[in-house]
């Protein structure tokens, strides 16, 4: 069994869906922050059978849209004083803004680079999200 030492104060990223884990941690850009970030992928899990999970020794700032938009299934535990604070469950954003880009070439916003990038959910179960300004489709699957 791979013992993971307690964090003191800092966030827990857990439930990510097996293999998603490396997404996060590089859009994250762990790699580059100067706290102690614990990455465990495929880990045993009662609820999914495999999970991945990030601990970062330490408290950053996270666009909870994005990781929602990453994996739904997410937790985020907010961790003070060893013990869990806060518990954060993610869900499927209702809109985001420039995080999915608009691939339609005519498109105002991929003309007008003062523009936001805007989606809307439009299905939750397939995670379809529409172009504000030109109704162009895109999942979630597809961020990058």
């Amino acid at each position: 069994m791979l013992n993971i030492e307690q964090i003191k104060n800092g966030l827990v990223i857990d439930h990510i869906k097996a293999g998603q884990g490396i997404r996060i941690f590089n859009w994250l850009r762990l790699d580059k922050i100067q706290h102690t970030v614990a990455f465990v992928i495929n880990a045993n899990s009662e609820r999914s059978g495999k999970k991945d999970m990030i601990k970062i020794a330490n408290t950053i700032s996270i666009n909870y849209d994005v990781l929602g938009l990453i994996d739904p299934d997410i937790t985020v535990n907010i961790i003070e004083n060893q013990k869990v604070a806060q518990k954060i469950k993610l869900s499927l954003p209702q809109k985001v803004e420039n995080v999915l880009i608009c691939k339609n070439p005519r498109c105002i916003c991929s003309t007008e680079n003062y523009l936001t990038h805007v989606f809307y959910l439009e299905n939750s179960d397939t995670q379809l999200y529409r172009c504000q300004y030109c109704d162009e489709l895109i999942y979630a699957k597809d961020f990058k």
